[in-house]
């Protein structure tokens, strides 16, 4: 990307939201989680994320926030004749960058929510764990409709609305520190949350289930899989602390198909 580019892209990331994941503090607390470091068999829905995924043999692919560019490659890996990866954060697609080998990835520093190709271009979009970033859901499933050639597959992760709702992030904690239990409030209220992650404020938009799957459908995808993943057990068996992700939902993921004309 040009220097004009870049520096455009800068500006616009500004004015749009705050980019925590450029922040040296927070990038450094970041790179150290076990999703960073160990990939996809590190994070706890990737067992479940991964049956949901087409088959891409052949096929050209979008991944919307794709951070280190993990399932950039996976799906390179798997056949992929050509494949875009998004994200706003130079430290993100930097690291990217120097973890990428194949010919057919390319990386792009641009906010998702400027994402514009012309109608059919991909097929199959992908997004990990970024919608809950932007405010409107509708307007991206809207674009990522007319990216899709018909056929196309859309697969995408969120934190979920129970884990969204209260905004914090963080259990309710007992005297002796025990969690004791996660709190749901304001659920209807969708919008602005003030999250705490990994020690640091960091804004995010919550969502209810119903405009996750409404806007899909209005946008006229076919829902194919909606799934509230579980740790999976290697990881509730050698990680102790995993088993209270069994008391609430943390993550959901759906996959939808855009209906042939």
């Amino acid at each position: 990307m040009d220097e004009n580019k870049l520096r455009f892209y800068r500006e616009v990331r500004i004015k749009l939201k705050e980019n925590k994941y450029d922040d040296e503090k927070f990038f450094n607390q970041y790179k150290k989680m076990a999703r960073s470091t160990g990939g996809l068999e590190a994070a706890g829905e990737w067992h479940e994320f991964r049956k949901m995924m087409p088959d891409f043999q052949g096929k050209r692919v979008l991944d919307l926030g794709c951070g280190f560019g993990w399932h950039c490659r996976y799906a390179a890996d798997n056949g992929a004749k050509a494949v875009t990866g998004i994200d706003i954060s130079e430290k993100m697609l930097e690291k990217a960058k120097e973890m990428t080998e194949s010919p057919v990835i390319e990386y792009i520093l641009m906010p998702v929510e400027e994402v514009d190709y012309p109608s059919e271009s991909f097929d199959a979009v992908l997004s990990s764990l970024t919608f809950h970033y932007i405010d409107s859901f509708r307007n991206m499933c809207k674009k990522i409709y007319n990216f899709l050639a018909d056929g196309g597959y859309f697969v995408f992760s969120v934190e979920h609305p129970v884990f969204t709702a209260y905004g914090t992030q963080d259990w309710y904690y007992g005297k002796n520190e025990e969690r004791l239990h996660w709190p749901v409030d304001r659920y209807f209220s969708e919008g602005l949350r003030k999250a705490n992650f990994l020690g640091e404020e960091v804004m995010k938009y919550h969502k209810t289930l119903t405009t996750y799957i409404n806007d899909l459908i209005w946008a006229g995808f076919e829902i194919t899989g909606v799934m509230e993943p579980k740790p999976a057990e290697s990881m509730l068996r050698d990680i102790p602390e995993m088993q209270d992700e069994l008391r609430r939902p943390m993550m959901l993921l759906i996959s939808a198909k855009k209906r042939k004309r």
